[in-house]
């Protein structure tokens, strides 16, 4: 790594501020962005992580421009709890000054050792299977802003929409395949296609930025979320060990049975077309929140939902029951189930 001038009396600045001002606030200062990299340009900026251990090190926050080189310069101070933060892996933008500053200067050697075992703990996350729940909420967020984008009519609001949406995408995959931006946006499309990211996903997201019509760039979000989608669905990790499986799936198809089965052939009887959908809609949703973790198939009810025979709707839901009860058999779960009320209350006061 090399360091200019300017750029080295800006870091030698920065100590000998923290010597004055605020001496016990300084923990370490590092390099990062494209001076740490190698890859700068003429109007590069510096990037910094100046860790603080407190609020008085903000008094080496600074933004300024240099009018002889007409580059403008962002000191900007993290605390420890903003490194803890980037630690849990919910920004893959944000991760690379934790990860890959190379530190130039040291005040204290206590922080400096727990920065360096913060750095081998994210690592770990980052390569773990935990990390995929925040790709699931990177994707969740994407379709918040994509919704937004349908509701605004105004195609600044919906390309700020876009952004928003693009950006949580792009978390996603990067998450998805364990790893996080190490450059620049100008690096993006390089970063992504390193993970093989297709091409179909880099062509929507290029469309957006240069798109003029609304529909379009609504459509080119739509596929992308797609794109991720079916990315995470197609290795979603499943639960495997029958013993967890039984305790999740334990209760599940009698939850289902006690809310929905007698309900939908309630709104048959009674012509109520509107219970009918919002009983069987729900039920779906219960079934695809028990997907997430657990392989337990395909049930496609809603689209065989059918408003003009609301009986035949009960009669699918029946059958999605007892689909369900196979799923119970297949990972040795009983239905918890009695003849009579007394036979309940005999087994459920049994251990009292």
């Amino acid at each position: 790594m090399k360091i200019n001038k300017t750029n080295k009396k800006i870091i030698d600045a920065i100590v000998q501020k923290a010597e004055k001002v605020c001496p016990d606030s300084l923990v370490l200062v590092g390099v990062c962005g494209s001076v740490a990299t190698g890859e700068t340009y003429s109007k590069s900026d510096l990037d910094l992580l100046v860790l603080i251990r407190d609020d008085a090190g903000l008094e080496l926050t600074s933004q300024f421009i240099l009018n002889d080189s007409q580059i403008g310069y962002d000191i900007y101070c993290t605390r420890w709890d903003d490194l803890v933060d980037s630690a849990q892996c919910c920004n893959s933008r944000q991760m690379s000054k934790l990860m890959d500053s190379q530190i130039v200067y040291v005040k204290d050697k206590k922080l400096y050792k727990k920065f360096c075992q913060l750095r081998k703990k994210t690592q770990k996350f980052l390569q773990s299977k935990e990390v995929l729940k925040n790709v699931e909420e990177s994707l969740k967020n994407a379709k918040i802003f994509y919704a937004n984008s349908n509701i605004h009519e105004q195609l600044g609001l919906v390309r700020l929409d876009a952004f928003n949406a693009i950006e949580a995408l792009l978390n996603a995959v990067m998450l998805y395949h364990h790893t996080y931006f190490k450059k620049g946006i100008k690096k993006t499309i390089e970063e992504l296609k390193r993970q093989n990211i297709k091409q179909d996903f880099i062509n929507n997201m290029l469309k957006v930025s240069s798109g003029h019509n609304v529909s379009e760039i609504r459509n080119c979000i739509r596929n992308m979320i797609v794109y991720v989608e079916k990315l995470t669905q197609s290795e979603k990790q499943k639960i495997t060990n029958i013993k967890k499986v039984s305790s999740q799936l334990s209760g599940t198809y009698e939850e289902m049975y006690s809310n929905w089965k007698n309900k939908m052939h309630e709104a048959a009887e009674n012509y109520d077309a509107f219970s009918s959908f919002m009983n069987i809609c729900a039920s779906t949703e219960m079934l695809h929140e028990i997907s997430a973790d657990i392989d337990i198939g395909k049930f496609d009810v809603v689209d065989k939902y059918n408003p003009n025979d609301l009986m035949g709707n009960a009669r699918l839901y029946d059958k999605t029951l007892e689909k369900y009860k196979k799923i119970y058999k297949k990972f040795r779960v009983k239905v918890n189930e009695f003849e009579n009320v007394d036979e309940f209350i005999k087994d459920y006061v049994k251990e009292i």
